[in-house]
């Protein structure tokens, strides 16, 4: 033993100077009563530790003071439960971990931890998945399985999309559905590839995507409502949407081929736009004409029919009168535009005969013609 005395009398000694210096315990202390080995008093320590105790509590440690500090620490944890949703945010509220209800915006309250529990879920914030594609760190990659797709007319085609969604029911978000992103995805890869699977290849690459997008994300929308997952879907839009890497080639030139197709109708439709128009015109005026033309002739053939009964009616009833009257029109019509010398055939061969007269057109002739000037 290590503390057994070379002289004897126990551990801590009992006799001599030897050993462990003069009979004391290994801690240095000589142990009380005349050497016997006495244990410590477990009742006193208590009794202290009691009596310390009641001095650190009002009242002395009685009931009345512990009741007190319990009161004080229950309605400390009580307060605990007020709690404030932000704008934007659903209060999503939990008994045991049991979903119980959604609070909205504002001050609330529920119980506090570790009996009630409360998440706060963003419901107005934007999340968007890529489907298709894959970020590599130094650009997009393509995921075949996820963005090759058959069309109705039995052509292959390479669609990526993105799919943007909030949450409507912070709740239902929360437990009604295990992995939400997930299920978005492979929700929404059903809905475009049943769409797609109801339009050509030609259509879908052009006029219908935009077709496409509402009927998928309607479709969508319907898949996710019946899983009550609690998710609005905002938008599907197509990214890309060509045919397998393998011919796009081909594709392209055939697309060009008929671009320029399209081109050439679209210019001979102009073209027959511009002059089929104008042909109309010109045959309606030509039209027009023609019957104006009729319409002077057939008059002008009318009154002069009736002119000439008119004449002859005179003429049947009186001869002379007519006939004088005709003869004096016709000799007007023929001298009106005609230089006019006037000669007296009474007055013979002299130089007399020559009557003279103002030369009135010829007077008009060269006012005209200073006017012009």
């Amino acid at each position: 033993m290590p503390w057994n005395s070379q002289g004897g009398g126990g551990p801590w000694g009992g006799g001599g100077n030897g050993g462990n210096g003069g009979g004391q315990n290994p801690w240095g202390k000589r142990p009380q009563g005349g050497g016997s080995n006495t244990p410590p008093d477990f009742d006193e320590m208590i009794r202290k530790g009691q009596e310390r105790l009641k001095r650190l509590f009002p009242g002395g440690g009685s009931y009345k003071g512990f009741a007190l500090i319990g009161i004080a620490i229950v309605g400390i944890w009580l307060l605990t439960g007020f709690y404030r949703i932000q704008p934007g945010e659903q209060g999503v509220t939990l008994l045991f971990g049991k979903w119980v209800g959604t609070t909205g915006p504002g001050l609330n309250y529920f119980l506090p931890a570790p009996i009630g529990e409360v998440m706060k879920p963003n419901v107005e914030r934007t999340n968007q998945i890529g489907v298709g594609y894959r970020d590599a760190g130094n650009g997009l990659r393509d995921v075949p399985e996820e963005s090759l797709m058959l069309t109705s007319d039995q052509n292959i085609i390479d669609i990526d999309y993105v799919v943007q969604w909030r949450i409507s029911d912070a709740g239902a978000f929360l437990f009604n559905i295990l992995d939400p992103e997930n299920t978005i995805k492979l929700a929404s890869e059903s809905a475009v590839r049943e769409v797609v699977g109801r339009t050509n290849l030609g259509e879908a690459l052009t006029i219908g995507r935009v077709r496409v997008e509402e009927q998928a994300r309607i479709l969508l929308q319907g898949i996710l409502d019946g899983y009550q997952s609690g998710i609005a879907i905002a938008e599907v839009k197509l990214q890309k949407v060509d045919p397998p890497s393998e011919v796009i080639d081909s594709f392209n030139d055939v697309q060009r081929a008929r671009q320029d197709r399209d081109r050439s109708q679209n210019e001979a439709l102009a073209y027959r736009n511009d002059v089929i128009p104008r042909a109309k015109g010109e045959a309606e005026r030509q039209i027009l004409q023609a019957r104006a033309y009729k319409d002077q002739v057939v008059k002008d053939a009318q009154g002069e029919a009736g002119r000439f009964i008119s004449v002859y009616n005179s003429y049947a009833t009186a001869k002379d009168v007519t006939t004088t009257r005709l003869y004096l029109e016709s000799i007007q019509d023929v001298l009106k535009n005609s230089d006019k010398v006037i000669i007296d055939q009474k007055a013979g061969d002299s130089a007399n005969s020559v009557v003279p007269y103002l030369p009135l057109p010829e007077v008009q002739k060269r006012a005209q013609s200073g006017g012009n000037n």
